[in-house]
């Protein structure tokens, strides 16, 4: 799931990066999505391989 997430991440900072070149502005909705991913991903991480926590992280991006 985190890999899918984090090529939809990838997609998301390449169409940011040409409406920041373009407008001056981050997409509030593409920035959103990015973070999500990334907060989600370090739970993840934080879970599986650092075993800093027993909680298994939730399958959502909002924190």
């Amino acid at each position: 799931m985190l890999v899918f997430l984090g090529i939809g991440a990838f997609v998301s900072i390449i169409i940011a990066w040409f409406a920041i070149l373009f407008t001056g502005r981050y997409p509030r909705g593409l920035f959103t999505f990015v973070e999500g991913v990334g907060r989600w991903g370090a739970r993840v991480l934080a879970y599986a391989f650092l075993l800093v926590t027993d909680q298994y992280p939730p399958f959502r991006l909002e924190p």
